[in-house]
């Protein structure tokens, strides 16, 4: 049990110090793909398909959408250009 704790703990903990100097565009990108490829493989294994495709598909649907998501989110940071 403790392994698998490890194993867990290890990557997130990895990934939480490295997604720190990341833009929103591009935390947006990696969290899409992570949380696309997860969804991905689950339902590519649950439907008796190959999970390896589902998370290759969800993957790449998942990155595209979080960079949608972090440019915009990018976007209502800045503040609104003045003109004259």
């Amino acid at each position: 049990m403790k392994k698998i704790g490890y194993l867990v703990l290890i990557p997130a903990l990895a990934l939480g110090v490295g997604c720190a100097n990341m833009t929103p565009t591009e935390q947006g990108t990696l969290s899409g793909a992570a949380i696309g490829a997860l969804g991905g493989a689950a339902i590519g294994g649950l439907t008796g398909g190959d999970a390896g495709v589902g998370a290759v598909i969800g993957g790449a649907a998942g990155a595209v959408v979080g960079n949608i998501y972090g440019r915009d989110q990018e976007q209502r940071r800045r503040p609104p250009r003045r003109r004259y």
